[in-house]
């Protein structure tokens, strides 16, 4: 399928129907979900399509920055991860895929990423929930794993196959307009404010190889002093954008 999908083949996209067992997951009522899931959709602005536009041209003014890149630096509390993107492509996620959306995204060099990141939400997969994860990588690979809750889980879905332990995905989230951290991906990996780093299969359209069954997304709140280095340059301070 992820092949499919980066060459062109297969049109798709996923969105959310606001439901009580989703409202329930993200601790609202069905009306306040369904407020909630407008908002994040712009569909509440007077002219959703023009919204989702200044999405695009702003997120695509940013990937041909990065698309200069060759070395990232991450840091924030308890953060402090160094990659490698060179000849890999940032894709601009403005609505056409999922919807809402609001990320931009590469797949590292598989063998590049070096250090360590604490995840600021719990990651869930398959129904289960893994709290304050820490990973610390050597080299591309996954050489320590610590969960507060779940870690066995954890190091079992890392160990699932070859290509599991390694960095499929490293991405920003651009969407304001998600202001909680609600246990559904789709959302939560746009949060504004976020990066969302994700172990296991790497993505074509970006240029990545690795290859898994798993695709797991983990999410690092930056909000509070973290920053971003585009080859020694500062280029993204508290959550948001400084170039």
């Amino acid at each position: 399928m992820l092949q499919k999908i980066g060459s062109g083949e297969l049109n798709w996209c996923g969105t959310q129907y606001p439901t009580n067992s989703a409202a329930m997951d993200a601790n609202m009522s069905l009306w306040e979900y369904e407020e909630f899931l407008f908002e994040a959709c712009h569909l509440n602005s007077a002219d959703p399509v023009a919204e989702w536009m200044k999405v695009h041209d702003e997120q695509e003014r940013i990937v041909q920055i990065l698309d200069t890149k060759k070395h990232l630096e991450f840091k924030s509390k308890d953060t402090q991860l160094t990659l490698d993107v060179e000849g890999r492509k940032w894709v601009n996620c403005d609505g056409k895929v999922n919807f809402p959306d609001g990320e931009i995204y590469t797949s590292p060099i598989e063998n590049s990423v070096n250090g360590h990141i604490r995840f600021s939400y719990p990651a869930i997969h398959m129904g289960n929930e893994v709290e304050d994860i820490v990973l610390t990588f050597k080299d591309g690979k996954v050489v320590d794993a610590k969960a507060a809750k779940g870690e066995e889980f954890l190091k079992k879905m890392l160990a699932s196959d070859e290509g599991a332990s390694r960095v499929g995905e490293i991405a920003i989230g651009t969407n304001y307009k998600i202001p909680k951290f609600t246990k559904n991906i789709l959302f939560d990996e746009k949060l504004g404010g976020t990066i969302h780093l994700a172990v296991g299969a790497s993505l074509p359209e970006a240029g990545g190889q690795n290859q898994s069954g798993l695709h797991w997304d983990m999410i690092c709140n930056m909000k509070d002093g973290g920053e971003i280095y585009g080859d020694g340059e500062l280029i993204y301070k508290d959550g948001k954008f400084v170039i």
